[in-house]
Order: C-alpha cells, then sequence, then structure tokens
C-alpha cells in the first residue's frame, strides 16, 4: 500500500545501522559452538521490525475507522470500511510474522538453521516459554483481529478490533531485556506502557496519512491531534523510565553504544515532537482553510522519522544494555523476584521501601488528574459538584497507589499475609472509595458533545457502553456477586496465585481483577451513576449479605486449611526471617475474616440510609397523589383500595 510507504524503508535502513553500531548481530562463528546462520542472525531483527510496522499498523488503521473518521449512523463510515478491508491483509500479515518470529527465535535460541529445527522444539519454545508464549498469544490476536474486519461493518465491532489489535502488540513487551533486568516491575511496566503509548501514536498518524482525502479531514486531524499529545508524554516518559532502568548510571548513556543509539531514539523523539507542535499551530489552521498540501508533506516526513525510531527500537532490543554486562553472577531469587529479598517486616518498612509500578502509578495518576479537570470544567461552566465526591475518588486513587507501590506491594511478593492485606483492601476499600466518586455522573456532564454529529464522542461511547446488553448482564446483582465470590475462592483453592504471582502480566491482571471485581459489586450495591439496575434496597442488602457471609466463610475455611496456598510460588521466594509457611497462612486467613467488616459495616449503613430515602420518596409520592385527588374530590389510590378491602371482607 502506498500509504505504507513513509515507514518500513526508513525501518529497516535505522535498524541495519543500528545492528552493525550495537553489535546487536553477532556473525562469529566459534569452532564446536553451534551457529545458526545468517538467516536467523539477520532475518530475526527484520521480521521482528516488520512484525511491529505491521502491528502499528493494524492498530492505528482500525482506530481511525472506529474513533477518529465520522461515522455513517451504527456503521463505520465509507472510507473506515475500506481502512478495515486494508486491516484485514495487514493483520494476517502480521500473525504470520509474529510465527515466522517464533521460528527464528527458536533457530537463535538453539544455535540451529531454521531447515534443522523439530517440530517438538518449536512446540515446546511456543509453549512453554514466555518469549514464544507471548508471540503466540500476538499471532493469535493479530489472527482474530483479522476475522473481525471482515465480521460486520459496527462502529462498536470497530472499535472492539482497534482494542484487540492495541492489546495484541504488548504481550512481547513482556519478555526480553526488560523481564530480565533488575526492578522488572518498572521495566517491564514502561516497556509495556511505552509500546502502546508509541503504537497509538505511530498508527494514528499512518491511518490518518491513509485518509488524507476525505473531505472531513480538518476535524479528523484535530482528533488524532489530541490523541497524539497525550500518547506523546506518555512515550516520552515511559521510555525515560525503561532506559534509566536499563542503563544504571547516567555516565553509561554516551559511554556505551546502547546509550548512544538510546540518545538518538531521543533526538527522534523531539524532531517528532517539534513536528506534532507544527501540526497543531500551522498545518491545521491551514488544513481547516483548505490548504491540505503541507499537512500531508509533514505527516509523510513525520512518519519516515517514526519509522526510523521504529527501527532503532528494534535494533535497542537486540544490543545488549549495559547493566547485563555488568552482572557478572546475577541471583536468582532478584532474578525471579526482580529485587532482592527485602529485610524483616517492619512497619516503617511497610511504608517506606517503595517498589514503583509504572503502570499503577500511571493509573492513579491519570485517574486524578482527568477526574479534576472534569470537576475544574463544570466549576467553570457554573456547576456544582460535591466536594465529598471528589474526596472519595481522590483518595480512592491515592490508597490504589499506595497499596501497589509501597513497601506492601514488595513484601506481599514473598509473604502471603501481606498478599492478603493487599488483596482485601484492593477489592474493598478502595472499591468502595471509587464508587463514592461516582466517576460516570462526573463524567456525562463534563464531557462535551463533539461539533460533527456523525461523530462518536467519549461521551457517546460511554453511554454506549454504560447502556448495552454486555452492561446490563455485568450489573445484574447475581453475576456481580457471582464474578467477586468464584473469584475469590477460584484463586486461592483453585491453583492459580502461584502461576499468577510468577509473571509479571499475570499480577498486573490479577490485581486488575481485584479492583475490578469490587468495583463492580459496589457499584451495584451502592452506586450512584447511570447504567446500573435500580432495584430496591431490601434485595441489595440481601445481596449484600450473601457477599458477606461467602467472605466471612473463605476466610474460615482458610484458616483451617493445612494445605499450602501457591506453594509453587511462595515456597521458592519465603524469607528466612519469616515464621513458618503455615504460620504465615493463618495470620493472612485470619487477617481476611476480619478485615471485611468495617467495609462491610459501611456498605449496610449506606443501605440503609437508601432504604430509608427510598420510603421516603415513596411515602412522598403517595401524599402528592392523595393531595391531587383531594383537590379533584376524587379517592386516592389508598382510598380506592380501604374500599375493595372492605367490599372483599363483606363479600
Amino acid at each position: 500500500m502506498k500509504w505504507v510507504g513513509p515507514v518500513a524503508p526508513v525501518a529497516v535502513v535505522a535498524l541495519l545501522v543500528a545492528l552493525v553500531f550495537g553489535g546487536g548481530v553477532d556473525d562469529t562463528v566459534l569452532p564446536g559452538i553451534p551457529s545458526p546462520g545468517p538467516l536467523t542472525w539477520w532475518g530475526l531483527p527484520v521480521v521482528k521490525m516488520l512484525t511491529n510496522v505491521l502491528g502499528v499498523l493494524v492498530a492505528g488503521v482500525t482506530v481511525t475507522a472506529a474513533f477518529l473518521l465520522p461515522g455513517d449512523g451504527p456503521s463505520v463510515s465509507g472510507h473506515g470500511w475500506r481502512l478495515m478491508r486494508a486491516a484485514t491483509w495487514l493483520a494476517l500479515g502480521w500473525a504470520f510474522s509474529a510465527v515466522a518470529l517464533i521460528l527464528l527465535t527458536v533457530s537463535d535460541v538453539l544455535g540451529l538453521p531454521v531447515t534443522e529445527l523439530s517440530g517438538t522444539a518449536i512446540t515446546g519454545f511456543a509453549v512453554s516459554i514466555s518469549q514464544g508464549q507471548a508471540l503466540l498469544i500476538q499471532a493469535g490476536l493479530a489472527l482474530l483481529a483479522a476475522v473481525l474486519t471482515r465480521a460486520g461493518v459496527s462502529r462498536g465491532l470497530a472499535a472492539a478490533t482497534a482494542l484487540i489489535a492495541v492489546v495484541a502488540v504488548v504481550p512481547p513487551a513482556f519478555t526480553g531485556h526488560a523481564a530480565g533486568s533488575g526492578n522488572h516491575q518498572l521495566a517491564v511496566s514502561s516497556l509495556a506502557l511505552h509500546v502502546a503509548a508509541a503504537t497509538l501514536w505511530v498508527g494514528g498518524l499512518a491511518g490518518l496519512f491513509a485518509v488524507r482525502g476525505v473531505k472531513a479531514l480538518a476535524a479528523t486531524a484535530a482528533r488524532y491531534s489530541r490523541l497524539a499529545l497525550g500518547c506523546f508524554v506518555a512515550t516520552a516518559v515511559s521510555g525515560a523510565v525503561n532506559a534509566a532502568v536499563r542503563l544504571g548510571s547516567l555516565e553509561t548513556l554516551w559511554t556505551t553504544r546502547y546509550g548512544v543509539l538510546v540518545l538518538t531514539k531521543i533526538l527522534v523523539l523531539m524532531v517528532v515532537g517539534l513536528a506534532g507542535a507544527a501540526h497543531r499551530t500551522h498545518t491545521l489552521p491551514a488544513l481547516a482553510a483548505g490548504r491540505p498540501r503541507a499537512f500531508v508533506r509533514l505527516v509523510a516526513g513525520e512518519l519516515a522519522v517514526m519509522g526510523a525510531a521504529m527501527g532503532l527500537a528494534t535494533g535497542l532490543s537486540r544490543t545488549p544494555t549495559p547493566e547485563a554486562e555488568d552482572l557478572a553472577e546475577p541471583d536468582p531469587l532478584t532474578e525471579l523476584l526482580g529485587f532482592a529479598m527485602p529485610e524483616p517486616i517492619t512497619a516503617g518498612r511497610l511504608l517506606g521501601d517503595p517498589l514503583p509500578d509504572l503502570f499503577f502509578l500511571v493509573v492513579a495518576a491519570a485517574g486524578i488528574g482527568v477526574y479534576l479537570a472534569g470537576v475544574m470544567r463544570m466549576r467553570r461552566a457554573g456547576h456544582r459538584w460535591p466536594v465529598a465526591r471528589t474526596a472519595f475518588w481522590v483518595g480512592g486513587m491515592l490508597l490504589f497507589a499506595a497499596i501497589t507501590g509501597l513497601g506492601v506491594a514488595r513484601y506481599a511478593y514473598v509473604l502471603f499475609s501481606v498478599h492478603m492485606v493487599q488483596h482485601m483492601v484492593l477489592s474493598m476499600v478502595v472499591p468502595i472509595l471509587l464508587v463514592a466518586g461516582a466517576p460516570v455522573t462526573l463524567a456525562l456532564r463534563a464531557l462535551r458533545r463533539p461539533a460533527d454529529p456523525r461523530v462518536r464522542g467519549a461521551r457517546e461511547w460511554l453511554l454506549v457502553a454504560v447502556h448495552s446488553r454486555v452492561a446490563r448482564f455485568f450489573t445484574h446483582p447475581l453475576v456481580a456477586l457471582g464474578i467477586y465470590v468464584v473469584s475469590l475462592y477460584g484463586l486461592y483453592f483453585g491453583g492459580l496465585l502461584g502461576t499468577l504471582m510468577r509473571y509479571h502480566i499475570g499480577h498486573l491482571a490479577m490485581v486488575a481483577h481485584f479492583v475490578l471485581a469490587g468495583y463492580l459489586l459496589f457499584w451495584v450495591l451502592i452506586g450512584v451513576d447511570p447504567g446500573r439496575r435500580r432495584l430496591h434496597p431490601a434485595l441489595l442488602t440481601l445481596i449484600h449479605f450473601l457477599a458477606m457471609v461467602a467472605h466471612a466463610f473463605f476466610g474460615f475455611v482458610l484458616l483451617q486449611s493445612t494445605t499450602i496456598i501457591g506453594v509453587d510460588w511462595y515456597a521458592g521466594v519465603h524469607p528466612s526471617w519469616a515464621d513458618s509457611l503455615q504460620a504465615d497462612q493463618r495470620l493472612g486467613a485470619g487477617l481476611a475474616w476480619a478485615f471485611g467488616e468495617l467495609p462491610a459495616a459501611v456498605v449496610v449503613l449506606v443501605l440503609v440510609r437508601q432504604w430509608i430515602r427510598s420510603d421516603e420518596r415513596e411515602q412522598a409520592r403517595l401524599d402528592r397523589a392523595a393531595d391531587r385527588a383531594e383537590a379533584a374530590g376524587e379517592d386516592d389510590d389508598l382510598a380506592r383500595y380501604n374500599a375493595f378491602l372492605s367490599t372483599v371482607s363483606r363479600n
């Protein structure tokens, strides 16, 4: 396709330069040492870059079709339809290149040419090794995206395809340099955020370039510009954090080949940032005035520079890091945990020995920032927003950041009891505070409608989500209760805890599930946002009572259990200064049993208050009906009901 041109050639040249300069390809053949051959030496990085480029393009064109272009009612526009059709072939190529990358990686690891690989070796790598699993997941998601691009033309389906494509670029980020570096919590999360933000940034620009002939290009470019600004900030911050973790010290930035490549990538990022600023200040107004040529030329040049950045990034992934060169005999426990074994636990270390994770920090910071921006927008418009709701939301986000980034997070990796405290806070206290902040209500009031009615803005997508069939299903009280209870028992008694703790992506998913499952349950029980089912507080009180019973029974069963939960993980990381695994588990069970009482009491008080208010509203409604009936000289509902009972008793 013509619009791929500005990216691929420059990316290939930058990749080759980075490989030669950084030593990413070592074609030295030593006697007695197996060698995969030149096909693998040079094919592996080239195919890896091709995989990255195709993933970025699939994500970019689907995001453009679903979110940036005006639609045609519930369907994507004609240009969006053409983008989705083009994405089919891009996604198929993406899946094929990911599979080819598996073959080349096995060849590189075993030191055998691709033609000599056995099916057992390839299957074992793809199924059992984290790097192979990540590529296999990516290939599967890319294939799913290809199928969805032909499954229909609705904007909801296009949005789901775009989400799958963005998610599919992330799994390989959880392996490689980042996963093997010290403090891999920070390194892996920063790399995943870096990849996702850069994908939206570069891919969105490629999608914009692909639809440069549409009449609504000016408005589409303006929407992309807002997205690009956020992606630029996220890419810069996450890239800086990731580089700092891998470089280890500031002087390695100019004293090592890896550092020089990082500096070059920073320079490229600055050039692209300046181009983005030129877009917002000069070319967007020119485009709105009907002069598109300068805009298209700048976009083509910007894509070329972004292609160079992608080539450099792929070359960096093959270049030895200074940190790796300094580790002569790495500690196996440090490699497993991502940090050295912590000192004996104290209250001060629980709060003062942080283990930051950039993903959780970004979620907390973005959550607070966006919420406060919404409050400020409402105030500027002359509307009031309860201070208590703001305090609840900010408090919930700060508590989330603290429980996932302070010493509690560090000790939760090695002590089951601390993990259980983290779980209880994330699944009960944090969700209650966030639900009390009423974020959906704030968003619906603060977000503005797009000027073009054919465009779905954030507010329109939010309305679609809260009134969808999926939302109605998950907000059913029994479904929300079932998710909360089944996940609680399944995690600890189903043998999942050890597996999730071993992989960083599993740990992220577990923490996210704690918060989301708790948020869903308490949103159904005490939430005030639109979209939830309106049920009588008496029924909601019963649902809450069932949740309390299930939680208490879980703590009791865990307290009586003699089977070590997560033994495949905690047996290998248990500190020598701590009590036995059984004693620590009993402490965690006791904490889980007792912890839920205070949050549960708070929820009961809120439900009772809602119950009283519901009765007061119902009584007020009846009083108004009686007053209207009296003024009209008619019997009200109560009088007619009493007359009916009198007639029945006489008969």
